[in-house]
This record gives structure tokens, C-alpha cells and sequence, in this order.
């Protein structure tokens, strides 16, 4: 339920990009689904049982979910374990545990592979306790929220492993159940999440990936704008959902709907509130340097180093050539000297998690190579400038910059 978007992206995307080769990529059997935005009464459904909806449990758990987020992974795995001795049939603290594993993967831009195991078989765990549930009733929304999380958390991991065929039997799992589950919405913002998801994202793909449109006419059609309500709905008033929620609201209003002055509050409130989380201060840093909020940005990329140097859980290269970069272009005309070290580390940190075609790594060569060209040390610029026309795009400005730079200086760039 919670990774039905990234789901689309994930494995359908993969998909297409197959289908445009000789494979013959097979069109799945169509899926008659019904998303629309159903409430129910609480009422009219039978939560005796569903923790949930335990208002008990959340205050019990407030400190835990606190400490998840803010990559206190031990303080808050020691309390999901407590609620597994209490609960062990139920999927709720299988969940949680498999959600700890996957904030340790998702820091390093999900390529650590260390907790791949652990965290699929907690999502397996999670799938046979709410199983059993469901199996019982029909009618418990609940294991339909856990099944749908499940399975999709499952299926987003095996496709960013290129495990198709386990991603795609996932997702399509995960669709089911979601479309079971949206008929509990009216009970709590938790089953809005996968709904609000799949509305936003169903246009956006169809949108952006063409060949995908064929295949999408299986599927119910979105409401995009009715998806980012629901969102905003499940960030102000969710509880297990809610990070979740506004943490992809920061991503979409971002990089999907170009509304830099929408996602910046969002991702300054999640960085404010988890402040030893890694990847919300990256998130916020950049959006503060798009922004133009320097002293910002440069406040939260000197915390981010900091905490890689003194060794904090979930910070690491990724962040740091985030950092570094950042620190390097405010510091360039205030203290050239020091800009240079920055770019410099940025290029180490981007080595380090094998990134040499980012943006990050190009444009720190490139300002290095300016750098050096302006203090006369022509060959170190020719050695930088060597590098972008290697790793960049051959349709970008970097790359032209960096060609025309070598045209003049034919005799650098052979040695």
C-alpha cells in the first residue's frame, strides 16, 4: 500500500524500457479494481482487535516511531520488539521492524544490499501473520492495510534489485489488497496512504512514460490533484503513515510538481523535527540552495558533515557530496581556498558511492577546473576539464564548457 507509486515507477517503468527491445514483454491480465474514494462508518466494520486503530498502542509507540525516524534504530527496534512479545500473531511489530531495516537501506539511495534479507523476510513475516487475519475475516481491513504494505515494500525492493518477476507477482498483490482496503478509509488516514499514492501517481506515469499507456488502461484511472489532497490529508493526521506521507509530499511537490516554495516547509518540518536524519536534512539542504537560502543550507550541510565525521547512523557519502558541494559553491567567492577542499571532498564522496556521472561530481571537476584555469595552472584545469567531457552528457553545458576548454588546449590534453 505504501510503495503502490514507487511500484509503478519501479516495475512497470523497467518494464517499458524491456518492451522497446526484441523481448517480448507480456501485457498482464487486466485487474478490475475500484479505487474510488469510499468512507465507511466506523460503525459499519468490526475493529475489535485491530491495533491499528489502538489509540493505547500509538501513545505507547509515539516515542518509537520518534526514534525510527531520527535513526535511532536501536531505542526504536528495543520497543517493537517488546510489542512482539505481547502481539506475536499480529503483523503490526513485524512491520515495524521490516520499516527500521528499510531506513538503514534507504539513506545510501537504497544501493546498500547488507539488510536486503532481513528486511524481506520481515515483510514475509508481516504477509503470513495478516494472512491468517484475513483468512478469518473477509472484512478486516487491517491485515488488508498490512498485506498491501507488505507486499508492496516487498515489490519496490526486488525491482530496485532487478528481481522482476517477484516484483511484479508483489505488486500486483499489493493493488489487490489496497483496492480492499480503501473501503475502511473512512476509520483512519493509515488506509488513505496507498490510495493517495496510486491517485497521483496513476497520471503522473501516464504522463511521463507513454509507451506505459496501453498497459495503464488495465488499471483505474488517477485523480492527481485528489491524490495530493489525500496526502496532505495522511501527513496532518496520520500516525504510522504520516512521515511517510510528508516525506513523499516533499518529493512530489519538489520533483514532480516544480513547487519549490510548497516542498520547502515540508522538508524544513521534517528536518527540524528529525534532526539526525540523514536523508531529510540532504532533502532540506537542497531544496534550501535551490532556494537560495544559503546561511540555510549552509548550517544544515555543516551539521550533515559533522555527523558523518563523528560516525551517526544513516549519514554517509551520499550526504556528504551533498554537503561538500553545497559548501563549496557558497564558500567560492568568499574564500576560494576553501571552496577547493570542498569540491575536492565532493569528488572523493561521489567516488565513494560510485556517482561519477552526477551532477555533483561534474560540476565540482568543473569548478575546480575554473579554479585552477584562473590561477594559470593550465594543466590542472585540463586534467578536471578531461574528466566532465569523459562522464558528462554530450547535450549539456557542462560538457561544451569542457570541450571548447580542450579544443584551445590541444597539446594538454594528449599528455
Amino acid at each position: 500500500m505504501w510503495r503502490i507509486a514507487l511500484w509503478m515507477l519501479l516495475v512497470l517503468g523497467p518494464l517499458a524500457a524491456r518492451a522497446q527491445q526484441p523481448d517480448t514483454v507480456r501485457v498482464p491480465a487486466p485487474i478490475h479494481v475500484d479505487l474510488s474514494n469510499i468512507d465507511v462508518a466506523p460503525g459499519a466494520v468490526d475493529t475489535k482487535g485491530w491495533l491499528l486503530l489502538d489509540k493505547d498502542i500509538q501513545t505507547e509507540l509515539e516515542g518509537a516511531i520518534f526514534n525510527l525516524y531520527n535513526f535511532k534504530y536501536d531505542k526504536a527496534e528495543k520497543q517493537f520488539r517488546s510489542l512482539r512479545r505481547r502481539y506475536p500473531q499480529h503483523p503490526l511489530p513485524y512491520l515495524l521492524m521490516g520499516m527500521s531495516f528499510w531506513w538503514k537501506i534507504m539513506p545510501t539511495g537504497l544501493q546498500t544490499k547488507q539488510y536486503d534479507k532481513i528486511f524481506l523476510a520481515y515483510m514475509d513475516t508481516t504477509i503470513i501473520k495478516a494472512e491468517k487475519l484475513y483468512k478469518k475475516d473477509k472484512k478486516n481491513y487491517e491485515a488488508c492495510f498490512f498485506l498491501s504494505a507488505a507486499y508492496g515494500w516487498d515489490a519496490q525492493l526486488n525491482a530496485e534489485r532487478k528481481n522482476w518477476g517477484r516484483a511484479t507477482v508483489s505488486s500486483r498483490r499489493a493493488l489487490d489488497y489496497l483496492q480492499k482496503s480503501n473501503e475502511a478509509n473512512g476509520l483512519s488516514p493509515e488506509f488513505l496512504y496507498g490510495q493517495a499514492l496510486f491517485n497521483y501517481y496513476a497520471v503522473w506515469i501516464s504522463e511521463h512514460y507513454k509507451v506505459l499507456r496501453p498497459v495503464l488502461l488495465f488499471f483505474p484511472k488517477g485523480n492527481r490533484a485528489l491524490g495530493l489532497q489525500q496526502l496532505r490529508n495522511v501527513a496532518d493526521n496520520g500516525f504510522y503513515t504520516s512521515v511517510e506521507a510528508r516525506f513523499y509530499l516533499a518529493r512530489i511537490l519538489f520533483n514532480d510538481e516544480n513547487n519549490l516554495n510548497a516542498a520547502l516547509p515540508v522538508a524544513r518540518s521534517l528536518a527540524a523535527t528529525y534532526p539526525d536524519n540523514g536523508y531529510f536534512q540532504r532533502l532540506y539542504a537542497l531544496l534550501c540552495y535551490q532556494r537560495g537560502e544559503w546561511v540555510e543550507c549552509e548550517r544544515i550541510s555543516r551539521e550533515i558533515l559533522d555527523k558523518i565525521n563523528r560516525g551517526f547512523p544513516g549519514y554517509e557519502g551520499i550526504s556528504g557530496r551533498y554537503a561538500t558541494f553545497f559548501l563549496g559553491t557558497i564558500t567560492s567567492s568568499k574564500d576560494p581556498a576553501k571552496a577547493k577542499d570542498y569540491f575536492m571532498r565532493c569528488i572523493v564522496f561521489s567516488e565513494s558511492t560510485d556517482a561519477t556521472k552526477s551532477g555533483f561530481y561534474l560540476s565540482a571537476n568543473i569548478n575546480l577546473a575554473r579554479m585552477a584555469d584562473d590561477e594559470g595552472n593550465t594543466a590542472q584545469a585540463v586534467r578536471y576539464y578531461t574528466e566532465v567531457e569523459k562522464k558528462a552528457e554530450h547535450n549539456t553545458t557542462l560538457y561544451k564548457e569542457a570541450k571548447n576548454y580542450l579544443q584551445k588546449q590541444p597539446k594538454q590534453k594528449k599528455k
